[in-house]
C-alpha cells in the first residue's frame, strides 16, 4: 500500500478553499460594496489638524441636526480628482460636504483645491491617517452620509459619480433625513 504524502493534499486542499471564499465574494448581495462596521453606529471623534486658510469642524458640526456628507480625499489620488465635480454639484444643491484631506502634503491639497474648487463646508487634514483609521477608511476617496445626530448612514468606497449619486448617495440621504 502506498504512502500519501502530506505534500501531496496540501495544493487541492488549498485551491478548494479558495474556491469556497470565491463563491462566496461572487454571490454577496453587491460583491464590489466594501463591508463597513461603522454603519448604523455614531460617527467615530473628529481629530483633525488645521486646514489653514479654511474652516475647520469638529464633533460637535457632526452632530448639529443636519444630514451631510464626509469625504475623505487626497491630491494624489486620481479617482478624487474624477469624482470632484460631482461634489461640487451636490454642494451646490445645498448638501453640506465636509472634507478631509488624507495623508497628503498641506502644499499639494491646497493646489488641488485651487485648480479644482472647494466644495467644501468645511475641512481638515488627517495627516497620519489616525482620523481614517478609527473611521474604516481603506483608501481614498471614500465618502460617509451621516443623519443629524452624527449616526453613520452610509460609507461608499470609491469614487461619486453620477451613477452612485442616484443610486446610493441620494437614497441614503433620504434615509438620513426621515430619522
Amino acid at each position: 500500500m502506498a504512502k500519501i504524502s502530506p505534500l501531496m493534499i496540501a495544493p487541492p486542499l488549498i485551491f478548494g478553499a479558495f474556491a469556497v471564499l470565491a463563491a462566496i465574494g461572487m454571490f454577496r448581495e453587491d460583491p464590489n460594496a466594501l463591508p463597513s462596521a461603522r454603519e448604523g453606529q455614531p460617527a467615530p471623534p473628529v481629530v483633525l489638524t488645521e486646514f489653514p486658510g479654511k474652516q475647520g469642524f469638529d464633533d460637535a458640526t457632526l452632530r448639529d441636526g443636519q444630514v451631510k456628507l464626509v469625504n475623505y480625499w487626497a491630491s494624489w489620488c486620481a479617482p478624487c480628482r474624477a469624482e470632484h465635480p460631482n461634489l461640487e454639484q451636490l454642494a451646490q444643491e445645498g448638501i453640506p460636504v465636509y472634507g478631509i484631506n488624507y495623508k497628503d502634503k498641506l502644499a499639494n491639497a491646497d493646489a488641488f483645491l485651487a485648480e479644482l474648487g472647494d466644495p467644501y463646508a468645511a475641512i481638515g487634514r488627517d495627516e497620519n491617517g489616525r482620523m481614517g483609521l478609527d473611521w474604516g477608511v481603506y483608501g481614498v476617496p471614500e465618502t460617509y452620509v451621516i443623519d443629524g445626530d452624527g449616526t453613520i448612514i452610509l460609507r461608499f468606497a470609491g469614487p461619486i459619480t453620477q451613477r452612485v449619486i442616484e443610486s446610493t448617495i441620494r437614497p441614503a440621504l433620504e434615509k438620513a433625513a426621515a430619522q
